[in-house]
């Protein structure tokens, strides 16, 4: 069986008196994709900034890739291959769709954000940046502005950024939020497309796209993993069950997961 990519043990963070991670393991393999869902207040966001390098734990080890990045800035752990999609979008609207691939192709180079003009000159950093916006599905869009997209588009645009960096785990953070039902079956199916190719934590509160996409699912509730495993293990767990209010989550053959309202994000 394959080493984990990423591995947190024991991770604990405290905010006074409030334990926001408590004792908190978890793994996610190669080529998988592991969702992570619970209630709102579960410490989904605690859990995914002490991952991502944004909040330091105050006990416990993260390791990717075999290496100990506990204590690494999140810069580190992006050169590493660790990149993250926000809930909000996190485009520059003023720029094209092709010059915000292009950034992203740049900053990942080391250079970070210097000077648009670079990257209007790099035909490198840009032939990069329109395979990437291909691969999104957003290559005839390339010479927009960011601001003239869709927010669908905008979602996709920014998932093309972190695909740009040639990450080994791409963590996306609700990426179907504040999407129509079209635009959010749409990112389903792109983020299909993914699926075996890309290590992906998917955080999401619509159980039709964790159920649709997840290998595995772990679910958070008080700050505590009281469940982890595969869509049907979790589909029959009681204890998931009870933490989503008592609500059945229905998601049989050719019947929609439910509960969407009972799985707001952290």
């Amino acid at each position: 069986m394959a080493e984990p990519l990423l591995q947190a043990e024991a991770l604990v963070k405290r905010f006074g008196g409030l334990v926001a991670t408590d004792n908190v393991a978890i793994d996610v393999k190669p080529g998988e994709i592991h969702a992570l869902i619970g209630p709102n207040g579960a410490g989904k966001t605690t859990l995914v900034s002490q991952l991502t390098g944004n909040l330091r734990p105050d006990s416990g080890t993260i390791r990717f890739a075999g290496r100990d990045v506990t204590r690494l800035p999140t810069h580190a752990r992006v050169r590493l291959g660790l990149a993250r999609s926000f809930q909000i979008t996190s485009v520059l609207r003023e720029f094209t769709v092709l010059d915000n691939a292009a950034l992203a192709v740049q900053a990942h180079d080391g250079h970070s954000f210097r000077f648009l003009a670079d990257v209007r000159r790099d035909h490198r950093l840009r032939d990069l940046a329109r395979r990437t916006l291909e691969t999104v599905g957003l290559g005839p869009r390339a010479g927009a502005l960011a601001s003239a997209l869709s927010h669908g588009e905008q979602r996709q645009l920014e998932i093309a950024m972190a695909l740009a960096t040639s990450p080994r785990l791409l963590l996306l953070d609700e990426p179907v939020a504040g999407m129509g039902t079209e635009e959010s079956q749409r990112m389903v199916q792109f983020l299909g497309t993914l699926k075996g190719k890309r290590t992906m934590i998917l955080v999401e509160h619509d159980m039709d796209a964790v159920f649709s996409l997840a290998d595995r699912i772990s679910v958070l509730v008080y700050g505590r993993i009281i469940a982890s495993g595969t869509p049907d293990d979790i589909h029959r767990d009681a204890r998931v069950q009870e933490a989503y209010l008592g609500t059945k989550l229905d998601h049989d053959a050719g019947a929609g997961a439910t509960p969407a309202t009972a799985a707001t994000s952290a």
